[in-house]
C-alpha cells in the first residue's frame, strides 16, 4: 500500500457502524432539541440583535436573521442526512473519515477540536465575568488573584469561577446522560422563559415609529447583517455528535438538528422585532442592548433577570460543547488516530475522553487570555461545514450506505450551494485568523503523521 493509499484509507463501514455498541441509547428528540438550543442560544441573543441593528441593518435585522437561517439550513440539512445515514460518534470527523478517507477525517476532527474547546473556554471566562458582576450586586467580591487569566504583573493568577464551572459540567456529564440531560432541559427552560418574558413585557412598549425607516442601510445592510449573525446559529452541528446514544437515530437526529434551527430562528427574530420596536435602532450600539432597553423603559429588575438568562444560556452552551467534544475525542481514539486510552468506554460512557477534554478546557479558561483566539472557532466550524456539505455527493454514491431516513432536497444543488457559501464566509475572516489556523493544522499534521498514520 502506497503512502497516499494509506493516508486516504477508509474504515470498514460495517465495523464502524457497530463500533459504538457499548454506549447506551437514551436520548430522545426532546433531549436533542434541548442540546441544540443549549448550544445555539447563548448570550448572543441578548446582544447581537441590538448591535447589528445599530451598526449594519437597522430594524431590518429581522430579515438578516431570516436570511442567515436560510443559508445555515443548507448546512443543517447536509448534517441531517449524514446523521441519518451514519449514526456514529464523531459527527463531521466520522463522516469525513468514511467518505473522504483517514487524512481528511483527521483534518476535520482537528478543526472541530479547535472549535469546541476554544468556544467553551471563551464562554467560561464570560460566564465568570457575569457571575462576578452578579456577586457584586450583593456586595460580594472575589480576591484579585483568582479573578482573571494568568497575569502576575496585575496580581491575577487564575480565573477560579471559569475553572469551577467547567469542572462541575464535566462531573455532571460523567455521572450519566439522564442526570445531565435533566439539568440541561431545566436550564434551557429557564433561558426560554426569560426570553419569553422579555418579548411579552417588551411588546407593551413597542412603538411602530421606531421601525421607520425599516432598511436604513438598504439591501446591502441586510446582506452584511446576515454575514455577521450567521455565527449566532453555530452549535446545531453538535447535535449529530450524540448519534450512538440516540433512540431511533434515523428519525430523531434530523428532527433534532432541523428543529433546533427553526426554534432558534423564531427566538432570534422575536427578540429583534421587539427590541428594535422598543428603542430606536441608533441607540442600540451598546454592550448589553436588551438590558439597556429595559432600563430605558424603567424595568431595572427585569434587566437583572436577563443576567440570569445569560448565565443559563452560557451554562447550557458549555454543557453541549463539552459533551460533543468528548464524543469527538472518543471517536478519534476509537479509530486509532489518537491513543486507545481516549476510545475506552467505562460504564457505557467515554469518561477518559470526557475528563481529558474537561481538564484542558478548564486550564484554557482559567489561565489563558483568549481574546485573540475566538475567531479560530469560526474557521474550525466553517471547515467542518464545507466538508459535510460537499460530502453529500460521495455519500450518495457510496454503494454500501443505505439511507432510508432524511435526504437533502434539491440534490446536488443544495450541498454545492452550502459548500460555496462556507468558502465565501471563510474568505471574509481576517488574515491573522488564517495564520493562526495554519499553525494549528500544522501541529495537527505532525501528530497525525507521527502517531495516527501508523496506528
Amino acid at each position: 500500500m502506497s503512502f497516499w493509499q494509506r493516508a486516504l484509507r477508509k474504515p470498514d463501514l460495517a465495523q464502524t457502524l457497530q463500533a459504538d455498541h457499548q454506549l447506551a441509547r437514551t436520548l430522545t428528540t426532546r433531549d436533542l432539541i434541548a442540546l441544540g438550543i443549549g448550544a445555539v442560544i447563548g448570550t448572543g441573543i441578548f446582544i447581537l440583535p441590538g448591535t447589528v441593528a445599530a451598526t449594519t441593518s437597522g430594524p431590518g435585522i429581522t430579515l438578516a436573521f431570516l436570511l442567515a437561517a436560510v443559508v445555515c439550513s443548507l448546512a443543517a440539512m447536509c448534517y441531517a442526512e449524514f446523521a441519518s445515514a451514519l449514526p456514529v460518534a464523531g459527527s463531521a470527523y466520522a463522516y469525513g473519515n468514511i467518505v473522504f478517507g483517514q487524512l481528511f477525517g483527521w483534518i476535520i476532527g482537528w478543526a472541530l477540536i479547535l472549535e469546541y474547546m476554544l468556544a467553551v473556554a471563551a464562554v467560561s471566562t464570560s460566564f465568570a465575568a457575569y457571575f462576578r458582576s452578579l456577586l457584586a450586586g450583593f456586595s460580594l467580591t472575589l480576591p484579585q488573584a483568582i479573578s482573571g487569566s494568568f497575569a502576575p504583573a496585575q496580581g491575577r493568577y487564575v480565573d477560579l469561577i471559569a475553572v469551577v464551572v467547567v469542572l462541575v459540567i464535566g462531573l455532571l456529564l460523567s455521572r450519566g446522560l439522564s442526570t445531565s440531560m435533566t439539568i440541561n432541559r431545566l436550564m434551557v427552560g429557564v433561558k426560554l422563559l426569560i426570553i419569553a418574558l422579555f418579548v411579552f413585557v417588551g411588546c407593551f412598549y413597542v412603538r411602530p415609529t421606531n421601525w421607520q425607516p425599516y432598511l436604513p442601510f438598504g439591501a446591502k445592510g441586510i446582506l452584511a447583517g446576515a454575514s455577521l449573525v450567521f455565527f449566532a446559529y453555530l452549535g446545531f452541528d453538535a447535535v449529530s455528535a450524540s448519534a450512538p446514544e440516540v433512540k431511533d437515530p434515523q428519525k430523531t437526529l434530523p428532527r433534532g438538528i432541523i428543529g433546533t434551527l427553526i426554534i432558534a430562528t423564531v427566538l432570534y427574530m422575536l427578540v429583534a422585532i421587539v427590541l428594535t420596536g422598543m428603542v430606536p435602532y441608533t441607540k442600540l450600539n451598546v454592550a448589553d442592548p436588551v438590558a439597556f432597553a429595559l432600563n430605558l423603559i424603567h424595568q431595572p429588575k427585569l434587566a437583572g433577570v436577563i443576567s440570569i438568562g445569560a448565565l443559563a444560556g452560557m451554562f447550557t452552551m458549555m454543557m453541549t460543547m463539552i459533551y460533543s467534544s468528548s464524543r469527538l475525542v472518543y471517536a478519534i481514539g476509537r479509530d486509532g488516530l489518537l491513543p486507545p486510552f481516549f476510545g475506552r468506554v467505562v460504564h457505557h460512557l467515554p469518561n477518559h475522553a470526557l475528563w481529558t477534554v474537561t481538564v484542558i478546557i478548564a486550564v484554557l479558561g482559567g489561565l489563558v487570555p483568549l481574546t485573540q483566539l475566538v475567531n479560530l472557532v469560526n474557521i474550525g466550524t466553517l471547515i467542518a461545514f464545507a466538508f459535510v456539505s460537499i460530502g453529500i455527493i460521495p455519500l450518495r454514491r457510496h454503494k454500501q450506505i443505505e439511507n432510508a431516513g432524511f435526504k437533502v432536497p434539491g440534490y446536488p444543488v443544495v450541498p454545492i450551494l452550502s459548500f460555496l457559501f462556507c468558502l465565501l464566509l471563510m474568505s471574509q475572516l481576517p488574515l491573522e485568523t488564517w495564520l493562526m489556523s495554519l499553525i494549528w493544522f500544522g501541529i495537527g499534521l505532525v501528530i497525525y503523521f507521527s502517531y495516527g498514520f501508523w496506528h
